[in-house]
């Protein structure tokens, strides 16, 4: 990865808010991250450039946050400023590790927060500080913590699992989807709470109890990145957070207390199934018959060349998928799944 350019893209994102146009995220940072990974990075500033009428100027606080009196403001949008401000300070006194272990437990239960954004800009925060630790990255770290408490929003509360342990592409046909999904996220996931089966769904973590929780994270984000293909065209740009929310926590493990793991891969599948449950539709698409030959090249171009931002960040988690399940008939799926994100 190009350690220049992602601190460069940073560095010119400081002064920008976290969301636009209401409440829709800035997804700069984040695509610039995962462009320059993956040998793009000649093209993050001209993608900067393109994305450069959406971006807002941050916020100006109301008044200060007290260390000891942080409940109250989580999950008040009207004070993204200050917490942008407080994590700032929090950053400039205290190792970036420290800061995060201790706010990450906080933060947790609202992970739907900015429709799992917050979550995902902190997992392309901390892959990126994972490589080298500078002060753009510290400060892109506390401004997607400062997003995630803004936006702190708690899902419906998960119930005791009627079903076995299994495997995560069962348990996403498993969960059941939201009675009316004609307005946005937030009406959506308010219907969680009475959608008959969601509390058993939500309880029923997928995998063996006796994994590595690592191991079964992955898992989850794999099925959510094969189901895309076949579920996605419902909704192309949210399904995709099925996928990268719960990537986003499996990337951040690594920086975490071990005691912190069980307690992310509940809320991660939490996340999953609640984005499938809001958006996935009632059947399946039919699939086109795969390419093995494609190589992801394929998807990264078309991606890349139509600057679709949630293109961008699907396919770098679906990258990772592949190294791990290995199937050759992935990258054509995916070039094909993305066609409605690139325009195509």
């Amino acid at each position: 990865m190009s350690d220049s350019v992602v601190d460069e893209a940073y560095q010119r994102l400081q002064s920008t808010g976290p969301e636009r146009d209401g409440w829709l995220s800035n997804h700069a940072p984040m695509a610039a991250e995962a462009l320059a990974r993956h040998g793009y990075g000649t093209r993050v500033h001209r993608w900067l450039d393109r994305y450069a009428d959406r971006l807002t100027e941050r916020p100006r606080g109301i008044a200060p946050i007290p260390v000891a009196e942080w409940r109250d403001p989580l999950g008040d949008p009207t004070r993204t400023g200050d917490w942008l401000d407080y994590f700032a300070r929090e950053l400039a006194d205290e190792p970036w590790s420290a800061v995060l272990a201790r706010w990450w437990p906080r933060l947790l239960p609202g992970i739907a927060a900015g429709a799992t954004h917050g979550v995902i800009r902190v997992g392309h925060a901390v892959r990126a500080l994972r490589d080298a630790e500078t002060p753009p990255r510290i400060a892109e770290l506390g401004a997607a913590l400062g997003y995630w408490a803004a936006r702190w929003q708690p899902l419906a509360p998960p119930g005791a699992a009627r079903y076995p342990a299994t495997d995560p592409r069962t348990a996403l046909d498993r969960v059941p989807r939201v009675p009316d999904q004609r307005f946005g996220i937030r009406a959506r996931l308010a219907q969680l709470a009475g959608a008959t089966g969601w509390p058993e769904a939500a309880g029923a973590v997928p995998g063996d109890p006796g994994t590595a929780v690592p191991t079964r994270l992955a898992a989850i984000v794999d099925a959510a990145v094969v189901r895309y293909d076949s579920h996605g065209y419902a909704s192309p740009v949210m399904l995709v957070h099925a996928a990268t929310a719960p990537n986003a926590v499996l990337r951040t493990l690594p920086a975490l207390p071990t005691e912190l793991w069980r307690p992310s891969l509940a809320a991660a599948w939490a996340a999953t199934a609640a984005v499938t449950a809001a958006y996935a539709p009632a059947e399946p698409r039919p699939l086109p018959d795969p390419h093995p030959d494609l190589r992801f090249d394929e998807a990264w171009n078309r991606a890349v060349d139509s600057g679709d931002e949630h293109a961008i960040k699907f396919v770098d988690t679906a990258v990772e998928t592949h190294d791990r399940i290995g199937d050759p008939t992935l990258p054509a799926r995916v070039a094909d799944a993305i066609r409605p994100l690139t325009g195509e």
